[in-house]
């Protein structure tokens, strides 16, 4: 028995034997000084301040007790995945480590990038991006938005919230993908103009079909086009009208109130596209070209605030959704339908305004020479659609450097 032992005896104290074993006592002075060593060392949380007694797991400077907020994240790439509550972040640093991954609330969002040096972040061109990027923007951060459809490929295996962001992050760094340019909230209020428009059309036209499908019951049914609609609103007006029944009429009554309320709407709403496009000197020469409306040069006016984005006029056809598929491959070239990608509300302007024109190139053929050689040798329906592809040409081409259209006669004659 050693002396410890002894005293401990004399003293009347009982100790056990793992007290006086040499390796168990190194053990437990080993524990106590690691201890004191994490006691002091406190890492402090960038959204809240809040402190953490464990190793920081995210590559974070960290700072002493008395300088608080002195927190730096190495960050250089950031993949936020982006919905209305519950945000993904993905960040790593200029070794290609990540750094950080996190989920954040909408709430935490602008306070977690408001933290953080100036840095790229990427995010997909859904729902929301552009007012999110306004917002970084406004913080110091590079921002880029790309078309989802791209992003997809950088997914691994399974689906969900962190691996979305971490493909963001994994797209936004290479060298040949394709970006969307920020809209501005003035851009987005004149857009919104033509999306409410399209709705509230889309809306007089259910109403017009319930409306001649409810009467065509009763056996009363009318001519295509407005004189037709008028026809039958006269005949749901008036009361003497024996043909309609009493539960009918005032079924009927209800669909033409609300048919008369919706073109009211679309009227206000048309006299305010007009007004800003006699404000804008680009979409009044867009209208100059034959097929392109106030509608339709507004519209485009509105979408394209930059043009040089685009390379060419046939990378904004192509943008839009007017050349044709290609499924082309071993040196044989496959061309099949228009690839319908892009705007469908432009596409779908252009297209009806080049039918306007195939109208009148019918009436007067001499005036329209290579739409009446095209008709000859191609559907109406096809050609249509070549005739939008080269609207689209050319509405860029005076949308990139100036100038009105001009006819090919009065360009031959020049």
């Amino acid at each position: 028995m050693d002396f410890a032992a002894l005293r401990s005896v004399a003293n009347g104290t009982k100790r056990t034997w793992r007290e006086f074993c040499p390796v168990v006592r190194f053990r437990r002075e080993a524990d106590m000084r690691r201890q004191r060593v994490e006691d002091r060392s406190v890492v402090i949380d960038v959204v809240d301040g809040a402190r953490s007694r464990h190793r920081c797991a995210i590559g974070c400077f960290v700072g002493s007790e008395s300088h608080e907020g002195a927190v730096q994240m190495q960050i250089s790439t950031i993949g936020l995945d982006i919905a209305k509550n519950v945000f993904q972040v993905h960040g790593i640093d200029a070794n290609e480590t990540v750094v950080v991954r996190k989920r954040l609330r909408r709430s935490q969002v602008l306070a977690f990038f408001k933290a953080l040096p100036p840095c790229l972040i990427g995010m997909e061109a859904c729902a929301t991006a552009h007012y999110w990027a306004r917002e970084l923007t406004k913080l110091g951060h590079r921002v880029r938005l790309m078309p989802a459809k791209d992003v997809k490929a950088y997914v691994k295996r399974n689906k969900n919230d962190a691996a979305d962001a971490e493909a963001i992050c994994e797209a936004v760094r290479r060298p040949t993908m394709r970006f969307v340019q920020v809209k501005s909230a003035e851009q987005q209020g004149q857009l919104m103009q033509h999306r409410t428009r399209d709705l509230l059309m889309r809306q007089r036209t259910q109403s017009i079909n319930a409306l001649r499908a409810h009467l065509a019951e009763l056996g009363i049914v009318a001519a295509q086009g407005d004189k037709g609609v008028k026809e039958l609103l006269s005949i749901v007006a008036d009361e003497k009208d024996a043909r309609l029944p009493i539960d009918a009429r005032a079924s009927v009554i209800v669909l033409a109130a609300q048919l008369q309320a919706v073109q009211t709407l679309i009227g206000s709403i048309e006299k305010r596209i007009k007004t800003q496009h006699r404000s804008n000197e680009a979409s009044k020469r867009l209208e100059t070209i034959p097929g392109i409306g106030v509608i339709g040069a507004s519209a485009i006016a509105a979408t394209v605030a930059d043009p040089t984005v685009f390379r060419s006029g046939r990378n904004f056809a192509a943008w839009i959704g007017l050349v044709p598929r290609q499924d082309s491959t071993g040196g044989k070239q496959k061309l099949g339908p228009i690839s319908k990608q892009g705007d469908r509300y432009l596409r779908r302007i252009l297209v009806v305004g080049a039918h306007s024109v195939l109208r009148r190139a019918k009436q007067n053929p001499e005036k329209y020479l290579w739409l009446t050689q095209l008709l000859a040798r191609r559907p109406f329906k096809v050609v249509a659609v070549a005739l939008a592809n080269k609207m689209a040409r050319m509405a860029w081409a005076l949308l990139a450097h100036g100038g009105t259209y001009r006819a090919p006669v009065l360009a031959a004659a020049a």
